[in-house]
């Protein structure tokens, strides 16, 4: 460590401008304390003196080497491991491959709410007047025939494709397309069966 942190001075001296201002100093050290996100462009990402892996968080934790105005960034990664930046290497990667927002919040997001609907159905599920065999079949998302369309919206979820039948013979037929390709396929508002995805051959 002693090693990294004298290269890493000895790098700094040599790049960096020994007449920093005392604004832009404040300006490095506000950003103490913040949370970024390391991202690869072009399988390129910041030079840290530390290897920053894709998609890694870190908090800038001190602006090191303010006195002598030669300073630099000491992070910590979300893994524990602690890395090291000149402040001209940051902002020539802010915004490029350094992000102040996680690029994968939206992912997260959808995973929370996915997480949080299946809580919903599974506790649904229990509550209803079924036997022990049939709220099981719900939880791996078989319905059984006989169960009601909103029932099985509460299972399966929304379809994609709702189809009603016109033809006289099938009357009141209606068929649920889901995206893994299955057809739920109901009559007068019951499940009679459902179609599997077909094999190809």
């Amino acid at each position: 460590m002693i090693f990294l942190v004298a290269c890493f001075a000895s790098i700094s001296t040599a790049l960096a401008s020994p007449h920093y201002t005392d604004k832009q100093l404040d300006a490095f050290e506000a950003r103490v304390g913040r949370i970024f996100w390391v991202v690869s462009v072009n399988n390129r990402t910041p030079a840290f003196l530390s290897a920053a892996a894709p998609n890694a968080s870190f908090e800038i934790t001190e602006l090191v080497g303010r006195k002598n105005k030669n300073p630099y960034y000491k992070v910590k990664f979300a893994s524990g491991k602690e890395g090291y930046i000149l402040p001209e290497a940051f902002q020539e990667e802010l915004n490029l491959t350094i992000l102040t927002v996680d690029p994968q919040a939206d992912e997260k997001k959808k995973a929370a709410a996915a997480g949080e609907d299946e809580k919903k159905r599974l506790e649904w599920i229990q509550t209803q007047p079924w036997s022990q065999a049939v709220k099981q079949a719900a939880i791996q998302r078989r319905p059984v025939p006989g169960m009601k369309t909103g029932e099985v919206n509460k299972i399966l979820g929304k379809p994609t494709r709702v189809t009603k039948i016109q033809a006289p013979q099938r009357f009141g037929e209606e068929h649920w397309f889901y995206p893994d390709g299955s057809v739920v396929i109901f009559q007068n508002g019951l499940l009679i069966r459902i179609e599997p995805k077909e094999k190809k051959d």
